[in-house]
């Protein structure tokens, strides 16, 4: 009888000892941390990038939303009266419509701005009045006026929060060809700083729209780079790129790759060179870095303005937004965005409102963020000049 339990004693003491040393082991490396429970000596990278996982569900409804599609129509029903006085009812299918928006493309890395966020943006350069808000009035002021901007948006969309933005021209177009006969005009980090400070003294406000302390601004240096190249511009902004919260802009109306000196005719840009080119060197920096996703500005109001557009490519590093920049009347605006932002779709859009130049015509005022809300696709990125 002894024998008989020892011996189911050691039978046992062998099987827990196989769980624990065996069975253990695999047992708890399936278990799903939560986000307060990550011990970060003790989980792996693997396992922490799991954990901060994007909300593909969410993105795709999002992005669901900005599309703002049209209705389907729906079956409509005929009705035929017969030589007998029945009637026979047939229902007709109408054809339905191919929604452009929204584009599938691939998924951004965690921390990505669009589509859980709206950017509204002033514009300018702080060397020129002309060249829009951002130089024209002082500092003061100008951030207040970006405050009631951004306020109407919150109160016209309150589901998405806004962040605001300085879109400065860190690359300037010139009239003159300059020592090197490129026709631009790099702004010195002195000046480009400058911007970086305004942006910290936006306020950040809490889901009620109260101003907390610090900011959330963010920053877009952009590009003109004339007889110049963006493969030879972007390295100079390389230390401010590096940036979390410093962002890029390229416009392809002063890109002259014909010769011709800017402003003279309307420049262009190839998708699949300069804006891949553009979206690749933006995504080694955010890889060698470990920054959150950038967004990448493309200007554009006509269709030779960017070529190849279908072969643009965004990355889980860059988000892409092309951005209609004409100005003039509400329908001559609503034409250009129909006609050359929406039949080429890429992955966002942005639109711009001219403060002095959208009111040339009589009687005629800038969109209120109501209207621009009932576009198709809805605009993530809205610039004030």
């Amino acid at each position: 009888m002894q024998g008989t339990v020892r011996f189911w004693v050691i039978v046992v003491f062998i099987s827990i000892a196989f769980i624990v040393f065996f069975l253990a082991p695999a047992t708890i490396s399936n278990v799903s941390y939560q986000k307060g429970d990550i011990d970060k000596n003790q989980v792996s990278k693997e396992k922490v990038a799991e954990i901060q996982s994007l909300d593909t569900i969410l993105y795709d409804q999002k992005l669901v939303t900005l599309a703002n599609n049209p209705p389907q129509p729906q079956p409509v029903v005929k009705k035929t009266k017969n030589l007998d006085d029945t009637v026979t009812e047939t229902i007709i299918q109408p054809t339905q419509g191919i929604d452009k928006w929204p584009v599938k493309t691939v998924y951004p890395n965690v921390g990505a701005i669009l589509p859980f966020n709206r950017v509204v943006a002033y514009y300018g350069n702080l060397y020129s009045k002309k060249m829009g808000v951002l130089g024209e009035y002082d500092e003061e002021e100008m951030l207040a006026r970006l405050d009631t901007e951004v306020r109407k948006w919150e109160a016209v969309d309150p589901e998405t929060p806004v962040i605001p933005a300085l879109h400065y021209i860190a690359v300037v177009a010139q009239g003159t060809a300059g020592v090197d006969g490129k026709y631009r005009f790099r702004m010195g980090n002195a000046e480009i700083d400058k911007v970086l400070v305004m942006a910290e003294k936006i306020p950040a406000r809490n889901a009620e729209g109260i101003a907390n302390a610090g900011g959330n601004a963010i920053v877009f240096l952009d590009i003109q780079v004339a007889l110049s190249d963006i493969q030879t511009e972007l390295p100079h902004l390389k230390k401010y790129l590096e940036m979390p919260n410093v962002h890029l802009g390229i416009d392809p109306d002063f890109s002259m790759k014909t010769g011709a000196r800017p402003g003279k005719v309307v420049g262009t840009m190839d998708g699949e060179i300069d804006v891949n080119f553009a979206i690749n060197y933006l995504s080694q920096i955010v890889k060698e870095k470990n920054l959150t996703p950038k967004i990448l500005v493309v200007h554009r109001y006509t269709r030779g303005m960017l070529t190849n557009s279908a072969k643009i490519k965004p990355t889980p590093e860059v988000q892409v937004v092309i951005h209609m920049d004409g100005w003039g009347g509400k329908d001559k605006k609503i034409g250009t965005y129909k006609n050359f932002i929406y039949p080429e779709p890429v992955q966002f859009t942005g639109f711009k409102l001219f403060y002095k130049n959208d009111i040339k015509e009589p009687n005629t005022v800038i969109f209120e963020p109501s209207e621009l809300m009932k576009l198709n696709p809805r605009p993530s990125y809205i610039q004030y000049q």
